[in-house]
């Protein structure tokens, strides 16, 4: 499982970590020639299917419980599910009820986590991912930098409308069709701690479609192109893979940068350094 995903659902245990990697597996292959399109269309259903069984406690956990047998539960699903959605829905649901849960909200949440992914794939194809991403990113950063902001988009039982109002009021017109629809689905049912951590796992997630790392980096003054390209190859060269950067502008660092590339950090600002003169002289 990757870092990004791990970090959505750290609640979960071994057994639906593993179940959710067979699901994941299961949407890669189904999906290998669909257009964005069909993967939109595969994303709203499992979305759809994932509001159902978090209204219905009673289907939800029998489809997640583990003393019937897999094939039991995956029939169980294609009886339900099979005659109202898409073959590829219908596949990756069935994967999902044959699959061994540690709990019957996790087959929730599992099913809602990869239909971002099927929107994520969708952009790609499109081309526009790196767009999404990049929207992904800056969007996580404005709600977490705004702690009532991110409790009332974060809170289960504020208005949903009215939720959806703020967010439409943060993206405007300018975002990406596929950066609305996610946020949207975030802001419902959010996975993982808060809206801002899942907003910008979301775009760790985008950058591992293009099979890069994220460097998040903090500088006290906006980078150039020129000085991105060079940081970028110099990172590339360091951790032998494309790197992509998520910019931040903070003067508080005075000078310099400071780099997150996954746990590791490479504090080369003025103010880390003047931290550390600080504690070698205390």
């Amino acid at each position: 499982m990757s870092a990004s995903t791990a970090g959505l659902l750290a609640d979960f245990h071994a057994a639906s970590r593993d179940a959710l990697e067979s699901v994941r597996r299961r949407l890669s292959e189904s999906t290998q020639q669909a257009d964005s399109g069909d993967l939109t269309t595969t994303a709203d259903q499992l979305d759809a299917v994932a509001d159902l069984l978090g209204r219905e406690a009673e289907l939800r956990r029998t489809l997640a419980d583990s003393s019937r047998s897999s094939e039991d539960r995956g029939g169980l699903a294609d009886r339900l599910f099979g005659q109202q959605v898409t073959s590829t829905t219908a596949d990756i649901v069935r994967t999902a009820a044959s699959s061994s849960w540690s709990r019957p909200d996790d087959l929730v949440t599992g099913l809602r986590t990869v239909a971002r992914e099927a929107l994520l794939v969708a952009a790609e194809r499109d081309g526009r991912l790196d767009a999404v991403e990049d929207e992904l990113f800056r969007l996580g950063r404005i709600v977490g930098g705004e702690p009532d902001l991110e409790r009332l988009l974060s809170d289960p039982t504020a208005d949903a409308d009215g939720k959806q109002q703020v967010l439409d009021r943060l993206l405007a017109d300018r975002a990406e069709s596929t950066t609305r629809k996610l946020a949207a689905q975030l802001v419902a049912h959010p996975v993982g701690r808060s809206v801002a951590q899942g907003l910008e796992r979301l775009a760790e997630l985008a950058a591992e479609r293009r099979e890069r790392s994220v460097a998040t980096v903090r500088s006290a003054t906006a980078l150039s192109s020129e000085q991105q390209d060079r940081l970028s190859g110099a990172l590339a060269r360091i951790y032998r893979r494309d790197i992509t950067l998520h910019l931040d502008v903070d003067p508080t660092l005075v000078g310099g940068l400071v780099i997150q590339v996954g746990d590791e950090v490479i504090d080369g600002s003025v103010a880390g350094r003047l931290d550390e003169l600080g504690r070698r002289l205390g």
